[in-house]
């Protein structure tokens, strides 16, 4: 597990591009076979994957949390973005299919990942905050039947925003918030844009009471995302591409603009979960 420390906006504003890329992007985020996670001072997030090809692979505590196992204190997200897998919980096993989600409470002790077709295996990236109880683990998805542990994303939780003209049409899925999914702290969520829209979060804000964690996918190669972040009046920029990471501090704007358009996750831990709690800033305040 790699180690990340908190950041000043007192120094970030004089970092190179070099020293930013080193504190706030997370490259790679997904490694066939293995579990990759990072962990950020920043509100103790965790954030990772596992992407199973040919062995099944176990979620281990590490002697970073020491910890008898991983979620002895913690709450776990997951979303699919890869081929369809299977996430086994204390011996139950439920099979998450491409966009899927999972919300895993504390207190599961034997977590492992699989897939189902190694030629199109899955990736499942991953959240992780501490938690002070245990919430019901669940299988988060889309479309289908709710049942006692499958949840069904709320039409009220599917927001199309933005319009064409501004170039920003998009739709959120809120997958853990309070009303879907029960967590003490994380939420999770994913937003695609459509063919023609580039921009995401923007007009921008900051959230003092939240850190957030952005994963930027579904870009061929050529193709990037360029990440705005930093003080409202001392922006900075990250240059993202397929499958990347990038950690935003609560004082950061976090705001991108792509060469076309793409997906993102969204991953906030912090002190409230109050969706719309933002500090908005206005376009012409950007400096």
């Amino acid at each position: 597990m790699e180690l990340r420390t908190a950041a000043s906006p007192k120094d970030v504003k004089y970092y190179t591009t070099e020293r930013l890329r080193e504190e706030f992007l997370i490259d790679p985020v997904f490694v066939s076979d293995e579990i990759k996670l990072v962990y950020s001072h920043i509100d103790r997030i965790i954030t990772g994957s596992a992407t199973p090809v040919s062995k099944v692979l176990k979620l281990e505590a590490g002697d970073e949390l020491r910890a008898e196992y991983f979620l002895e204190r913690r709450e776990l997200g997951i979303i699919n973005i890869g081929g369809d897998g299977c996430v086994t919980v204390d011996g139950k096993e439920y099979e998450v299919i491409s966009r899927d989600g999972m919300y895993i409470g504390r207190g599961k002790k034997d977590i492992t990942f699989s897939s189902k077709d190694p030629k199109n295996p899955a990736k499942f990236y991953m959240n992780s905050a501490p938690a002070h109880t245990s919430y019901p683990t669940v299988l988060i998805k889309r479309e289908g039947t709710p049942s006692e542990d499958v949840v069904i994303i709320k039409p009220e939780n599917k927001k199309e925003l933005g319009s064409m003209e501004e170039a920003n049409h998009r739709t959120i899925n809120k997958y853990i918030l309070p009303g879907q999914v029960q967590s003490c702290q994380l939420e999770m969520g994913m937003t695609h844009l459509e063919p023609g829209s580039v921009w995401n979060t923007m007009p921008c804000h900051t959230h003092d009471r939240r850190m957030e964690v952005y994963l930027y996918f579904d870009l061929p190669e050529d193709a990037f995302v360029m990440h705005y972040m930093g003080e409202p009046q001392q922006t900075r920029h990250i240059v993202m591409r397929n499958e990347q990471a990038v950690i935003s501090p609560s004082w950061s704007i976090h705001s991108g603009c792509g060469s076309r358009n793409y997906t993102f996750i969204w991953g906030m831990v912090g002190e409230n979960q109050d969706f719309d709690d933002m500090d908005d800033v206005r376009n012409q305040d950007l400096l």
